[in-house]
C-alpha cells in the first residue's frame, strides 16, 4: 500500500471529524471552508509549526519523533487503536528496505493449539489469521459459524461482503461490517508491506461497494471483545460475547471464543447447539469432532 497516501488520508479524515468546540477552540467567522479543524488549529493544539504539520498531513511522517506523534494524537483526539495506527504508519514511513519485507507469520497450527480447541467443549472457539481466514475451530465453533465454514476456504471478510447470506446471518450487518473493516485497517497498518493482505483489500474494494466506502473512511478499531448477534439457521437469533486473543508464539494468529450470559435465552440456545453438535459428531459421516482448514 502507498504509505504516504495512507498517512495523508488518515490524518485528514481525523482532522475533519473534530469541531473547534470539541477541541476547545473559538470558532471565528460563520463560514468555514473545511469540515472540522483547520491545519493551523491542529498545529496549534499539537505545538508544532503550520508548515511542519502540513508536511505531516501530506504524508511525510519520516523522522517524526514519538513526542510529536503523541502530541498529534492528543490534538486529533485519537483513541488507543487510532494512536497505535498512527505509530504503525510512522514506522512504515521510516522502514528500511530490509524492514519492508512482510513480517513472518506462523506457517501452521501447532498440535497444542488444536488440542486446546478440542478441550473447549462448552464455548465456540475459532482460530483465524491476519487475512481473516478461519483456519480451525472446535466443533461448536464450526456449528456456530456454519455458513462461513460452508465456503471452500472460510474467510470472514469475504463472507461478510460477498455472500448474500451474510446480511441474514448478521442482524446487525452494517455495524458488523464497520467493525470488521476497522479491524482490517489495523492489520494493514501493522503489516503495510504484506502483499496477500493488500490483495484481499483490493479484491473486496473491487467487488463490494460497501467495503470500498468503509475502507475510505480510514476508521481503526481493536478487535478484542464485544457482543456478536447472529441469526443461526438452527437455533435462531443468539447474542454472544466474544473475546479475541493474540497467540504470541504464533505471529498473525488469533483465538476467538464466544459465551452467552447465564440464564438468558441465548445460553439455552447455545446448549441446544452444543447438544446438536455432539449428536452430529457421533454419526459416522464427520471426519472428526474437530474440523480444521489447512493453510
Amino acid at each position: 500500500m502507498d504509505t504516504r497516501s495512507e498517512v495523508r488520508e488518515f490524518l485528514s479524515t481525523r482532522r475533519a471529524r473534530i469541531t473547534p468546540d470539541q477541541a476547545g477552540l473559538p470558532a471565528f467567522g460563520g463560514n468555514r471552508r473545511v469540515p472540522g479543524l483547520r491545519r493551523e488549529e491542529v498545529s496549534l493544539l499539537a505545538g508544532v509549526s503550520v508548515d511542519y504539520y502540513t508536511r505531516l498531513e501530506r504524508g511525510d511522517l519520516s523522522g517524526a519523533s514519538d513526542s510529536v506523534l503523541d502530541a498529534l494524537a492528543r490534538a486529533l483526539q485519537l483513541d488507543e487503536a487510532e494512536t497505535a495506527h498512527l505509530f504503525d504508519l510512522a514506522r512504515a514511513a521510516n522502514a528500511s528496505p530490509i524492514a519492508r519485507t512482510p513480517r513472518k507469520k506462523a506457517a501452521e497450527l501447532r498440535p497444542s493449539i488444536l488440542r486446546l480447541l478440542d478441550a473447549m467443549t462448552e464455548a465456540p472457539a475459532i482460530v483465524r489469521n491476519s487475512y481473516f481466514d478461519y483456519l480451525a475451530a472446535n466443533s461448536l465453533g464450526r456449528a456456530l459459524y456454519a455458513p462461513v465454514f460452508a465456503q471452500p476456504q472460510p474467510n470472514s471478510a469475504r463472507f461478510a461482503f460477498l455472500d448474500p447470506a451474510a446480511q441474514d446471518f448478521y442482524p446487525e450487518w452494517e455495524r458488523n461490517t464497520q467493525e470488521l473493516v476497522a479491524a482490517m485497517r489495523g492489520e494493514a497498518g501493522r503489516n503495510p508491506f504484506d502483499r496477500k493482505l493488500t490483495d484481499l483489500v483490493g479484491e473486496l474494494s473491487t467487488r463490494s461497494d460497501r467495503f470500498r466506502t468503509l475502507w475510505a473512511a480510514h476508521n481503526v478499531r481493536f478487535h478484542r471483545t464485544g457482543v456478536k448477534r447472529i441469526t443461526h439457521p438452527l437455533v435462531g437469533e443468539i447474542e454472544l460475547t466474544y473475546e479475541a486473543f493474540e497467540l504470541p508464539a504464533d505471529p498473525g494468529l488469533h483465538l476467538s471464543t464466544y459465551t452467552a450470559e447465564p440464564g438468558t435465552a441465548s445460553a439455552d440456545k447455545l446448549r441446544v447447539l452444543a447438544s446438536w453438535t455432539a449428536t452430529d459428531a457421533e454419526s459416522p459421516s464427520p471426519e472428526s469432532a474437530r474440523d480444521r482448514t489447512e493453510f
